[in-house]
């Protein structure tokens, strides 16, 4: 944390941006790619470790290969949210990448987040997206090779959290015929 916010005082008089105004910083250049936007304060992302990127990558091409026609996979791009523009790892969206002329999506229907150093900031993004209306999250706690199931978002929080650890598997509620995780996923 920077040591001025430290200040209670100081603090109090630090206001959150907007999501519009996180926009208008993108598009001036005043905002860097390492950014994203959290409840409306600016989150510097995370360093991607070798096992994170490993898994995003296994996890991509997993989903591309059996995702049923009629969605696609974005890894690592952003979901305009209410106050907030995560990056999720991967999101699985309805409809064809073509139709993202508009601007990023508003909403996936799975969103799968790669946990190796960013647990904290995973968990926050949990809320944003059962806040969201997200309707199933995993959580990949990468060391642990442990997967979570987040189901059921009520307000933010999910209300079904089932947890599988590996060599064990979970399916999707919205795809069925996925489970996670897939053989493979981890580094042997």
């Amino acid at each position: 944390m920077l040591p001025v916010l430290e200040d209670p005082a100081i603090r109090a008089h630090v206001h959150a941006i907007s999501v519009e105004d996180y926009h208008t910083m993108i598009e001036r250049g005043a905002a860097g790619e390492n950014l994203e936007l959290l409840r409306g304060a600016l989150v510097e992302k995370m360093s991607k470790s070798s096992l994170h990127s490993k898994i995003v990558m296994r996890l991509l091409r997993w989903l591309m290969r059996e995702l049923p026609a009629g969605f696609f996979v974005r890894p690592e791009q952003p979901l305009t949210l209410a106050d907030s523009e995560p990056d999720p790892d991967i999101a699985i969206i309805a409809g064809d990448d073509t139709e993202m002329d508009a601007g990023h999506p508003t909403n996936a229907e799975v969103i799968i987040e790669v946990c190796v150093s960013s647990e904290a900031i995973d968990r926050l993004k949990l809320q944003i997206y059962a806040e969201a209306g997200v309707r199933e999250c995993w959580l990949v706690l990468a060391e642990e090779r442990l997967v979570e199931r987040h189901t059921a978002p009520q307000g933010t929080a999910y209300l079904n959290i089932e947890r599988i650890t590996f060599p064990g598997a979970i399916a999707s509620i919205a795809f069925p015929t996925l489970a996670l995780p897939p053989r493979g996923l981890f580094p042997e």
